[in-house]
């Protein structure tokens, strides 16, 4: 059975950094696109960053770029989303998916694209 399971969320002070890991069970990550998202109390989720299923291909939306890197390491099954100067908008529950979409597509931020997703972690940006 396929799983994927998120961590590394927490409370954090603007301007701080967290590394969020998306571990993959029941399916080997080499063969699939990682995504993630984030859903903020009262809105949709939306897209932030994706990998391709070799790590050369990325992207991120506009309001992340510079400030989030994704990362996989194939070996580990798992994929990193290192987040630094954060701010109280990246307040949020964040979500990794896996999916056959390509990564570099015009929709890669769309949810429909993922066939598989994670039960989410925390993050939360306050002082």
């Amino acid at each position: 059975q396929l799983q994927l399971v998120e961590s590394g969320g927490g409370l954090v002070q603007p301007g701080g950094s967290l590394n969020l890991s998306c571990a993959a069970a029941g399916i080997i990550l080499d063969y699939v696109v990682i995504g993630w998202f984030r859903q903020a109390p009262g809105k949709e989720r939306e897209g932030v960053s994706c990998i391709s299923s070799s790590g050369g291909s990325t992207n991120y939306a506009d309001s992340v770029k510079g400030r989030l890197t994704i990362s996989r390491d194939n070996a580990k099954n798992t994929v990193y989303l290192q987040m630094n100067s954060l701010k109280p908008e990246d307040t949020a529950v964040y979500y990794c998916a896996a999916g056959y979409y390509y990564c570099s597509g015009r929709r890669w931020d769309q949810s429909g694209k993922y066939d598989y997703w994670g039960q989410g972690t925390q993050v939360t940006v306050s002082s």
